[in-house]
């Protein structure tokens, strides 16, 4: 089992070879990629997250697709990782859930690491843009109920959408695309067996 000091050991050693480095955290809905992101942020120096909820079309992420197509996988490319990869400033433009509508452009605090958490990350038009990938090992059925549970918290009814959307558009990607095996890091977090 990879712990978290592991992960930043590996970030460490790939910022010492790259400069810049862009670390890819995913998972299934619910599994804990925000949790995981944040305890990395806290443990890297001169580190920022973005959020993946930031790069979901408000219509499509509501509806099943094969490959999580609700993730605006070209815009986060074009509009942050290729432009921070390369040193450049990256402005990105992100989603406002109240309006359902993309907000005003936000420049991304400048970082040497840049921390990921979404799902559907680990597609093959992303990976080459990360340097480091983690998958969270969390079992289909617990990250659902987590994130149920979490909605539910909130005061979100989202049963439905979590049962006949969310679920099984992990479960396809999971399929088509084998994001665990891609990953170079597989996280199981301290509360799994």
């Amino acid at each position: 089992m990879t712990d978290v000091e592991e992960i930043v050991a590996a970030i460490k050693l790939l910022r010492d070879e790259l400069g810049r480095v862009v670390v890819g955290v995913s998972g299934y809905a619910g599994a804990g990629k925000s949790t995981l992101a944040h305890r990395v942020l806290d443990a890297v120096d001169d580190s920022v997250r973005l959020r993946g909820d930031d790069f979901l079309d408000p219509r499509r992420s509501h509806q099943r697709s094969d490959d999580w197509d609700g993730v605006e996988r070209h815009r986060l490319r074009t509009e942050v990782l290729e432009p921070f990869r390369a040193g450049r400033p990256a402005v990105f433009r992100p989603l406002d859930w109240s309006t359902r509508q993309l907000g005003e452009p936000t420049p991304l605090p400048q970082a040497s690491v840049l921390v990921v958490d979404a799902v559907g990350l680990l597609h093959p038009e992303l990976l080459p843009c990360l340097d480091l990938t983690v998958w969270i090992v969390v079992d289909l059925e617990v990250a659902q109920a987590r994130g149920m549970a979490r909605d539910r918290a909130a005061g979100r009814d989202h049963d439905r959408l979590w049962t006949e959307v969310w679920t099984p558009n992990d479960r396809q990607f999971e399929h088509m695309f084998a994001p665990s095996a891609q990953a170079d890091i597989r996280y199981t977090p301290d509360d799994e067996p």
